[in-house]
């Protein structure tokens, strides 16, 4: 069985390690691209890229099998619901801080009984030819992972973790350093301790760990320690490092 054939969340809840990297430029020929390379997911980050959903939409569209899940730019109900009726295998949610948040974000993400997710024709469902076999194992295939980046989410980790439906922590070094006062200072004891205490807390409660890291020296050590949902590099940093190097090499 292909990789791409067993759902991507069931990969993520059963511990797999997903290796994928973060798309921050709307163009479908950059997903074409990307899943074509092998990786096990793509993180479509719609946080910080200038995404809009008929953008998405197309790059998930372009993707072909390679699941995509995709940052939305808050726990705006309106685009949770955009993202996952275009078709994204999950959803991520940043500066999620209290358990409060963590439980609205997963009703967004369900159907009733267990949430609130709203019903509509949309591409996720074959634009109505598979609608009710979707509605039967949406909430099953949905992946839901929040971010944890930031001091009051340290703070909150242990009750976050209760919240029953999160499927992954995906920590944010960069964002959580900066909270802590620590800006860029990611080898900072502060932050190593602030990470330590998500890593041990989500290790004993079984709940899945990711990471981001720009290559694979940041994020290898991290996997040693049990993540298992892993994002490395960013489309736009492979182009131009690619291209200064190249272009380094002609000019030596």
């Amino acid at each position: 069985m292909s990789k791409h054939q067993r759902p991507f969340a069931d990969r993520l809840r059963n511990g797999d390690l997903l290796i994928g990297t973060l798309v921050s430029l709307p163009s479908p020929e950059i997903t074409e691209i990307l899943a074509r390379a092998g990786y096990d997911w793509l993180f479509i980050d719609a946080e910080h890229g200038a995404f809009n959903p008929h953008q998405a939409q197309s790059m998930l569209q372009s993707a072909g099998q390679c699941p995509c899940v995709i940052r939305v730019p808050s726990d705006d109900e309106v685009w949770i619901k955009k993202a996952l009726d275009i078709g994204a295998d999950g959803i991520i949610f940043p500066q999620v801080h209290t358990p409060a948040q963590a439980k609205s974000i997963i009703s967004k993400c369900k159907y009733a009984p267990e949430g609130s997710r709203g019903i509509g024709i949309s591409r996720a469902h074959g634009y109505g030819l598979d609608f009710e076999s979707y509605l039967e194992t949406a909430n099953r295939r949905t992946a839901v992972i929040i971010q944890a980046e930031s001091r009051q989410a340290v703070d909150n980790i242990e009750a976050i973790t209760e919240v029953k439906g999160i499927d992954a922590i995906l920590i944010g070094p960069n964002d959580l350093a900066a909270s802590l006062g620590k800006r860029g200072q990611l080898t900072s004891e502060v932050v190593i301790s602030a990470i330590d205490k998500i890593t041990e807390t989500c290790l004993s409660k079984n709940i899945r760990l990711g990471f981001f890291g720009v290559s694979a020296e940041t994020v290898r050590p991290n996997i040693k320690k049990g993540f298992t949902l892993i994002t490395v590099g960013v489309d736009s940093l492979f182009l131009i490092e690619s291209a200064m190097a190249t272009l380094k090499s002609i000019n030596a």
